[in-house]
């Protein structure tokens, strides 16, 4: 881990210290970058970053005008990079979470950490799996409705659905062919099949329109609103009496 790099976010709880003054680096459609040397101490222990700032020319949803980046990427990968790897981490947190409710990639119970490390390792060969398929269908149907509507829970369950029925009917022997093929015979019998695949089966649930409340009658007096008492006197207006309330209440019981 100690060769490894980062991209994070700066947050306003994680202090620095600045080595040099903001460095203008030019401007893109999104907005303009700036960079500068920092450091940031850790348990006594001093690292030297880059920090990268993109000023937005328009905020995010958030509101917000400025991102800061802290990377100890090298010079060799420029601002505008680190920019664009922060921007697309939402890819690795997707497939963290497609890992976790889909393959099961973080079973509670198991105790051993090399037990809990081949589990998440198992997770991951498979969402490698996944992410080919996706690949392939995304050949053939477009990449763009791959991305967007199709349903990575709808994919996986048919799988494990037809996985143990598939391996009984067909023997061993006929799965040995592929071992065979070379990785351009390989996709193009992946793309051959994806062109025969019924997306609208694993697409994505759309929710419907919400539809508007109506407006609740409050008894002034008694501010606990009864259901049959809404249902019962829809109509605007003064709610009946108390004593109207519990002889139409027996009248329906009854």
């Amino acid at each position: 881990m100690k060769e490894a790099f980062f991209v994070i976010r700066q947050h306003g709880s994680l202090g620095f210290k600045e080595l040099t003054e903001l460095q203008p680096l030019g401007e893109t459609e999104t907005g303009k970058f700036f960079e500068q040397k920092i450091e940031i101490s850790y348990e006594e222990e001093a690292l030297q970053l880059r920090r990268v700032l993109l000023k937005l020319n328009t905020p995010t949803r958030d509101n917000e005008w400025e991102i800061a980046i802290f990377t100890n990427l090298p010079k060799a990968v420029s601002a505008a990079e680190i920019a664009e790897l922060y921007r697309n981490r939402w890819k690795i947190e997707n497939l963290f979470q497609t890992v976790t409710e889909n393959f099961n990639g973080e079973i509670q119970t198991l105790a051993y950490p090399k037990a809990a490390l081949f589990s998440f390792s198992m997770a991951l060969v498979a969402y490698n799996i996944l992410a080919t398929l996706r690949g392939a269908l995304g050949s053939v149907h477009g990449v763009t409705k791959i991305e967007v509507g199709l349903s990575d829970f709808y994919l996986v369950d048919e799988i494990q659905g037809i996985y143990r029925g598939m391996m009984i009917a067909i023997p061993a022997t006929q799965w040995e062919e592929f071992s065979t093929f070379s990785l351009d015979q390989i996709a193009e019998l992946l793309q051959r099949l994806a062109g025969g695949v019924n997306l609208k089966r694993f697409l994505k649930a759309t929710r419907g329109q919400k539809k508007k409340r109506g407006d609740l009658i409050v008894d002034r007096k008694h501010r606990h609103v009864s259901t049959l008492r809404v249902r019962q006197f829809p109509t605007v207006g003064n709610p009946p009496s108390g004593l109207a309330y519990r002889a139409t209440f027996r009248s329906t019981s009854n």
